[in-house]
């Protein structure tokens, strides 16, 4: 019941409203056993008429103008509670998605390295969905049962003790079976909901990369994992329903053979004079009314089961440590011309042994182009996301102008830097859009301004809806140089004093490599500019090379002393120039 009592903490902004339900919730059930009460006293004017002919007729006509105002108050009272149950709800579902998606935020880039996009989406809609539906049962089934319930025990119990100790008897073995099967019920739950969770995230990941599951052929594979999945989901409901079933069986006969009894006790102490025919009537309409309750024990049981399950997942997002703050009101003043030092950094992933980064001291000036060279898996990139601050170096120290990373807060630090992906990252919106993301008061003057800059507005212009125009999910209506001079032209826009690409010609052809490097030139320009890249051609005219190897700086200098020194940068550059040699010479170039 963990999770419950966690779903009503949470439901505390509408907690006023909750009461303000609860309150017409208890109106209307009071009203409920109005009825049958008004009923005896019809059926004892009818009795009076029939045994000695002194009923009372007004008193009849005013007996069902009572009974249909009652019906009518309970009438709107159910409609006014079922609306405000679906107010609560709705308004609930929306604070929870702001919740999650505020605390995906504030998440280190470590969570999302291990997790499948797909399955945190899908988390964040189960457990949405489950709370919500709890808190709407809560006002719109849950507190009316239980209150009926309450409220129409009482009456038997004014009428007739041992009847009322009776209906009293059914509930706890009722709750009792219903509170066990729902356990086993819930169990299954959470194990479908892994296996759902892996085929939803799966179905997004294939859906990303359709052309490679397209190229390869893999269609089938991908539906084969997707039908087993489902395939196992089946048979635990298959098992989950079985159970129930069988369970639900077992409560409703007994249930069954109780009232049967209950009755005959009804009908023995109305033919010994013990009841009245009025009382007669009334006991058995409160009786049939608590079937309602007692049927829906089981149905509010699983409902608290599922929300217990289907918000498990959620609430292990909600509780994981936040490592950043979400939307800094305020950031402390920029430095106008950055430096980064390091000293002694290094890093290592947690579920790992082996160091990423190991000790690395390197300072990194204002207004210097700065390269990262070195095999794959040297840690480049690794090195960047701590500049980043995307993730925390395990050891060592990091300072942006002698401010420490450690008491930086993460919005200042990437406040100072323009990153343009080895990756296009682009959304599925308009070209103005994802030139402008982050800097929302941009014009579309400085937006075209930063195309021209970045050789772009020449093949947007020629788009039918410029500006607007909607590139599809990830870029993909754009060539692979489009993408990237769209990302520069951001990079352009926001003007920041730090420029870190992340290999960002490493995939395209030499033609939009000359265009993107052109563009790039005109951003080297008075800033700090740090670059990962594989082809030599692109930092040819850098200021240094650092040159990193198994996560330690195994060299550094200019690209000429480098190319003339023995190690790693002269290696790389060798054998890229031994394959221009080759190609020139196969077809006979040079």
């Amino acid at each position: 019941m963990g999770n419950i009592w966690k779903i009503l903490k949470l439901s505390k902004p509408q907690h006023r409203w909750i009461l303000v339900a609860i309150v017409l919730i208890t109106i209307q059930s009071v009203l409920q056993q109005a009825t049958p009460i008004t009923f005896k006293f019809v059926v004892d004017e009818l009795s009076a008429q029939v045994s000695n002919g002194d009923g009372n007729y007004e008193k009849l006509i005013f007996l069902f103008g009572l009974i249909l105002a009652i019906n009518a108050v309970g009438v709107i009272l159910n409609t006014v509670t079922q609306r405000m149950g679906d107010y609560i709800a709705s308004r609930l579902g929306r604070y929870l998605a702001e919740m999650y998606y505020r605390k995906i935020f504030t998440l280190p880039q470590k969570y999302f390295d291990s997790e499948v996009s797909g399955k945190i989406v899908n988390q964040l809609n189960r457990g949405i969905l489950s709370i919500r539906d709890f808190i709407g049962t809560t006002t719109n089934f849950m507190a009316p049962a239980m209150l009926q319930a309450l409220f129409g025990v009482g009456v038997l119990m004014y009428f007739d003790v041992g009847i009322g100790l009776l209906a009293l008897a059914v509930f706890p073995v009722y709750i009792a079976i219903s509170t066990y099967s729902t356990k086993r019920w819930g169990k299954i739950q959470e194990e479908k909901n892994v296996h759902e969770d892996a085929s939803r995230g799966r179905i997004q990941e294939v859906i990303s990369n359709i052309k490679l599951v397209k190229t390869y052929n893999t269609q089938k594979h991908e539906w084969q994992f997707v039908s087993d999945k489902y395939q196992t989901i089946n048979k635990l409901y298959d098992k989950q329903s079985t159970q129930y079933h069988i369970l639900n069986f077992i409560r409703e006969f007994g249930l069954e053979i109780a009232f049967v009894a209950i009755l005959f006790v009804i009908f023995r102490n109305t033919f010994l004079g013990l009841l009245t025919l009025g009382e007669m009537v009334l006991i058995i309409q409160i009786l049939a009314q608590l079937r309602w309750p007692l049927y829906g024990m089981s149905y509010i049981l699983e409902q608290i089961q599922r929300a217990e399950a289907d918000s498990k997942a959620f609430f292990e997002v909600l509780e994981l440590p936040a490592k950043e703050k979400f939307g800094a009101k305020k950031l402390a003043a920029l430095a106008r011309k950055p430096e980064i030092s390091m000293r002694d950094v290094s890093f290592s992933y947690e579920d790992s042994n082996t160091p990423v980064l190991t000790n690395i001291s390197l300072k990194l000036d204002k207004r210097e182009t700065v390269a990262l060279v070195g095999h794959s898996g040297a840690g480049k990139t690794t090195l960047v996301n701590l500049i980043l601050k995307l993730y925390e170096p395990t050891g060592g120290e990091i300072s942006l102008s002698g401010k420490s990373y450690k008491k930086a807060d993460h919005s200042w630090v990437r406040g100072h830097i323009a990153l343009v992906f080895q990756e296009n990252e682009l959304f599925s919106s308009t070209i103005r859009e994802n030139v402008a993301y982050g800097a929302v008061s941009a014009t579309d003057k400085q937006i075209v301004d930063a195309l021209k800059k970045a050789n772009a507005y020449e093949f947007v212009s020629k788009f039918k809806d410029g500006l607007d125009a909607k590139i599809g999910e990830r870029g993909v209506k754009l060539s692979g140089g489009q993408k990237q001079r769209i990302q520069i032209a951001r990079a352009i826009l926001h003007n920041k004093p730090i420029l870190i690409l992340d290999e960002a010609t490493s995939s395209l052809d030499s033609k939009s490599e000359r265009l993107v490097q052109d563009a790039l030139e005109k951003l080297f320009k008075n800033r700090l500019v740090i670059i990962i890249a594989h082809r030599f051609s692109t930092i040819q005219n850098v200021d240094r090379i650092v040159v990193l190897d198994g996560g330690e700086i195994a060299d550094a200098g200019t690209p000429r002393e480098l190319a003339h020194r023995k190690g790693i940068y002269s290696e790389l550059l060798q054998y890229q120039i031994e394959g221009n040699k080759k190609l020139l010479s196969e077809y006979e170039l040079r």
